[in-house]
Parts: structure tokens; C-alpha cells; sequence
């Protein structure tokens, strides 16, 4: 039975706004690209993937907590299967998916665009409203009582800014990219 998603939250890589996390040059020892920076990050924090899930996605991604990773550029990495357990928002990580937009809170029109296509997609799927979920409750089953799309920042009990922008606002505003966090290009 597959993994009841009722959940969609957004998150940051927290990163500096014009960094892409692409390292070295593509083809050459030593290369890494988003998906593959954060992996490491999430290494050092600790985060692990079961071999399981490994042998099914991603084998090279050790301890990626999120589903998807949007670069600078807009293109879309994958991390952890979509019926694993994400490692990106505790306390949430078994009804949700975790998707991390690259940068902190100034992101590229390609990305606003990859975002709006991906979720919209993954809500459709999944059939979860893209709306915010107001009061985020589980019951003693741990299924969010109302479904919907959030920002880390929303979950009960996080302190930070992540994904550094409203993502209530901005569905509201019909997915459009929110004025101040747009990246100059």
C-alpha cells in the first residue's frame, strides 16, 4: 500500500542566493551537483537512507532528507524515492514529501516555474489541495488532518525562515513568483 502523502512542504538549501551548488566541472573526478552537495550536508548532519530504498533511487545519495531539489537553473534533481520517509521536517516526515529550492530566499524565474509545474503535478497525484493547511494537526495515526502545501517555517515548533518567503501567499497568488524574491538575473 503506498504511503498515504497529505503533506507538501517546501523548504530552502539556505544557501547563499547566487550559489548554485553545482562543484567542479561536469565529467571531471570530483564533480557534484545540487542533490549531490546537500547529500553531503545531510551526511555530516547525521541523516542516513535504508539500503532498501537506496537499491530503488538515487543508490549514490547516502543521506539526502528531500524528494526533490530545484537549482538555480530550474532543473529538477530527485533525491529519495517518493515512498521513502523524507529526513526534512521532523515530526512530519511520514505523511509528507520535502521539496528544497535552492538558495534562501531569492530564487530564479526558472525555478518559480519548476516549482509551480513539480507541485502541481505531485498535488494532483497525490490528491492534496494546493492550498495552505491552516491548523497542521495528525491524528494518533499520524495522518494531517487537513492536507495541503507548506513552508518548513509552518510546521509546529520550527524556528526558522525556510523557504523564506509565504507559501500561504504565494498560493494565493495563484503560484505566481512573489515580488522580493526574485533573483535579479
Amino acid at each position: 500500500m503506498p504511503r498515504p502523502i497529505r503533506l507538501i512542504t517546501l523548504h530552502c538549501s539556505a544557501s547563499p542566493n547566487e550559489a548554485t551548488l553545482f562543484r567542479g566541472r561536469f565529467g571531471t573526478p570530483g564533480f557534484r551537483d545540487p542533490v549531490m552537495e546537500i547529500d553531503l550536508w545531510h551526511q555530516v548532519r547525521g541523516f542516513h537512507r535504508d539500503t532498501y530504498w537506496r537499491g530503488r533511487k538515487n543508490p549514490q545519495l547516502q543521506a539526502i532528507g528531500y524528494h526533490f531539489v530545484i537549482a538555480r537553473n530550474g532543473a529538477l534533481f530527485t533525491g529519495r524515492h517518493e515512498e521513502e520517509i523524507g529526513a526534512h521536517a521532523t515530526g512530519w516526515n511520514t505523511p509528507s514529501l520535502g521539496l528544497c529550492l535552492v538558495g534562501t530566499d531569492q530564487f530564479t524565474e526558472l525555478q518559480w516555474l519548476q516549482l509551480k509545474a513539480t507541485l502541481t503535478g505531485l498535488a494532483k497525484r497525490y490528491e492534496v489541495p494546493l492550498v495552505a493547511p491552516g491548523l497542521l494537526v495528525q491524528d494518533k495515526k499520524g495522518i494531517v488532518r487537513m492536507p495541503g502545501v507548506c513552508g518548513h517555517r509552518d510546521l509546529p515548533g520550527v524556528a526558522k525562515s525556510c523557504p523564506g518567503f509565504s507559501v500561504a501567499d504565494w498560493l494565493a497568488g495563484g503560484l505566481a513568483p512573489l515580488a522580493g524574491h526574485v533573483a535579479a538575473e
